[in-house]
């Protein structure tokens, strides 16, 4: 399965390779959008996209890229509270 990271495309950092700066959650990482790339790629600033692995893999609007942050920070809350569940199971077997 993969996973896309919603990222706003803030700048182009080199023309020529098709690359680009995404700010992804407050940090920025160079990405590729070739993949998203219909026109001047100056038209992409300030456009969404799901980010993989370096890559800008399809555009989507703000708001689907509000729904999928959101849905990421709870998935990242629960995942939390699972390994803070597991510690605690850990803890009891090792009391018995």
């Amino acid at each position: 399965m993969c996973l896309g990271i919603p990222g706003q495309i803030v700048a182009i950092t080199d023309a020529g390779r098709l690359m680009a700066m995404a700010d992804v959650s407050g940090v920025r990482r160079e990405v590729n959008v070739a993949c998203v790339a219909e026109g001047p790629l100056e038209d992409l600033l300030g456009r969404w996209a799901l980010i993989h692995v370096g890559f800008a893999m399809s555009l989507i609007d703000e708001e689907e890229a509000a729904k999928t942050l959101a849905a990421l920070h709870d998935l990242g809350e629960a995942q939390e509270a699972l390994a803070q569940m597991a510690e605690g199971d850990a803890a009891l077997e090792g009391r018995a």
